[in-house]
């Protein structure tokens, strides 16, 4: 079974993800900053994140900086999900190590083929 992590500090989003991908037999976990994502990912190493860029404590950017640091992480996938929609913000995300970088507001629909082709890859 896939193991996905939520990052994300909007309540409805998370609850409204974690339903559809439970639903579609991923394991789900959820982290609401990134340091509870950072302290999270310590003992579970999930195949792909989904990650909000502005939260409180540490935000987006930085996890992924945190992620990309340590090898355990080389082959998991990661989409931001972000309200953040300028150019340089998603060029910033990609620069990062992001595989996708999706803007909201989002289709969950469209959302959920791009985790699972990118989990198929």
């Amino acid at each position: 079974m896939k193991k996905i992590l939520l990052v994300d500090d909007e309540p409805n989003i998370v609850m409204t993800l974690e339903y559809t991908f439970k639903k579609l037999n991923y394991q789900v976990f959820i982290a609401r900053d990134g340091q509870e994502a950072i302290d999270l990912v310590q003992n579970q190493v999930p195949d792909l994140i989904i990650l909000d860029i502005m939260m409180p404590m540490v935000d987006g950017y930085s996890t992924l900086e945190y992620l990309k640091n340590d090898e355990r992480f080389e082959n998991c996938k990661v989409i931001f999900l972000s309200a953040k929609n300028k150019e340089k913000d998603v060029e910033k995300g990609l620069a990062l190590g992001a595989n996708l970088y999706v803007t909201k507001p989002f289709s969950i629909k469209k959302l959920v083929e791009q985790v699972a082709e990118l989990l198929e890859a």
